[in-house]
């Protein structure tokens, strides 16, 4: 028999094999329960995640918004391939090794041992989330995946689209996925200096951000940890952005990483025990980020 993944035991995929013994005194101490797989011990408040590429380590409260994956589990719970739609501006990339779609789709089978995953890539290059939402949904009855991941939030904010109006129609968009019973992870803008000044570029990042805590959805803070990634940079934003540093280099290299391990621990949240969707394990954006206007509380 192989060897069972630790982190299918943890998840209660798969049962240790059972071994015959004989019943221990009724006065006898009782056995401490297994080890369950958990994020790596912080040795502070902002300690970087060790379990990444070391040039791509950032602090899980910069990095991820942890949510449940059902339909991923349910994957895993059955036995069958995970198939992964993502789209966004870079998920159309050339299918080479060093693609970020090659290397999520590595990513995650090496997260996930004895899984065959298939990731099918579909680039939105400059499409707004209301105008992607109904090729989406064509993608989606293509490709019947049971996990979208959706890079959203650069296009509609270079393109200044109205506040309110990109936030609804992401929300209505991820509210329609997950009534097919498949899982999303939403990964917010990127992050450059320039924008960063930007007060309305912000406000879509925070949206981004809401919606995922309202709808109970994974997010993958691409704009933090490119933030965290620049400022630890020796040779600034111009390293950064620079050749040495292209999206399609190591930015979409440390993207696979993060977008995996945000799946990772997602899967590890503890399935729901009643009607609601649960919190969201993980910490909101700065409150030194500039806003255009006041953001509504995010939804408990």
């Amino acid at each position: 028999m192989s060897r069972l993944p630790a982190l299918f035991v943890a998840l209660g995929l798969l049962a240790s094999p059972v071994r015959a013994e004989t019943a221990p005194p009724a006065d006898a101490p009782a056995k401490p329960a297994p080890a369950v797989v958990s994020p790596p011990a912080a040795t502070g408040a902002d300690a970087a995640d060790t379990s990444l590429s070391p040039e791509c380590r950032v602090p899980g409260s910069k990095l991820y918004t942890l949510a449940r994956l059902a339909a991923v589990k349910a994957a895993l719970k059955e036995h069958r391939a995970v198939r992964v739609l993502t789209i966004g501006s870079t998920s159309g990339a050339a299918t080479s090794s060093a693609s970020y779609p090659v290397r999520l789709e590595t990513a995650l089978e090496r997260s996930l041992p004895e899984v065959d995953v298939v990731v099918e890539a579909r680039g939105l290059q400059g499409e707004i989330a209301s105008g992607a939402a109904e090729r989406l949904r064509a993608l989606v009855a293509e490709i019947e995946p049971d996990l979208v991941i959706w890079q959203v939030g650069t296009a509609d904010a270079l393109a200044r689209v109205e506040l309110d109006a990109f936030a609804d129609a992401l929300d209505e968009t991820v509210r329609w996925i997950k009534s097919h019973r498949i899982d999303v992870v939403l990964v917010d803008p990127l992050y450059t200096k320039s924008l960063a000044q930007d007060e309305y570029y912000n406000s879509i990042v925070r949206k981004v951000f809401e919606v995922a805590r309202r709808e109970a959805v994974p997010l993958v803070q691409r704009y933090e940890a490119m933030r965290y990634l620049s400022a630890g940079s020796d040779k600034g934003e111009a390293h950064f952005l620079g050749r040495q540093f292209r999206l399609n280099d190591l930015g979409m290299r440390c993207m696979a990483e993060h977008v995996t391990r945000a799946i990772t621990l997602s899967l590890l949240q503890p399935d729901a025990t009643g009607s609601g969707n649960g919190p969201i394990v993980g910490k909101e954006p700065p409150k030194d980020r500039p806003a255009t206007e006041a953001s509504p509380a995010p939804a408990r």
